[in-house]
């Protein structure tokens, strides 16, 4: 699993100019999935994400978390985070999760990431989405649970 992780005053997701999951002050987590995605990864991705101190203190220290400020989390599925263009001019994508795979992945995620004390909104899997949001910082981190980087 890969996340690309955001600060935001606020983000949204729409698909046909609906508004599908709107967030205030949090982070907007582009998240990109693999088949061999299991529960134990999703916990540690999830337990990274939510502790994760971005967030300033009262000393301007990066020592807080999303948790710790009360944010709120957008996770929005994004396959093309496995988009390897090494080779040629058209990214493959053959190391990401089949779409029927990463489907059922991602609502796993989406069901635990609920679980937690922040409220959190997603986007919608397997549909064109236009994301808006207004980085705070800007505060942009990469996870990967291989960790590759």
């Amino acid at each position: 699993m890969r996340m690309v992780i955001q600060k935001v005053e606020r983000a949204k997701v729409t698909v046909d100019g609906e508004i599908k999951g709107e967030i205030g002050n949090g982070l907007m987590v582009l998240v990109g999935l693999l088949s061999s995605d299991d529960d134990k990864t999703m916990d540690y991705m999830l337990e990274k994400l939510t502790n994760l101190r971005i967030y300033e203190d009262e000393n301007d220290k990066l020592n807080l978390s999303v948790k710790d400020v009360g944010g709120e989390i957008l996770l929005v599925p994004n396959f093309t985070l496995y988009g390897d263009a090494r080779k040629g001019r058209r990214p493959s994508y053959f190391n990401a999760a089949s779409p029927d795979e990463a489907d059922k992945i991602f609502a796993r995620l989406l069901e635990k990431a609920k679980e937690l004390p922040l409220n959190v909104e997603s986007g919608v899997f397997r549909t064109h989405m236009k994301v808006e949001l207004v980085n705070d910082g800007p505060v942009t981190i990469l996870l990967d649970s291989d960790r590759l980087f």
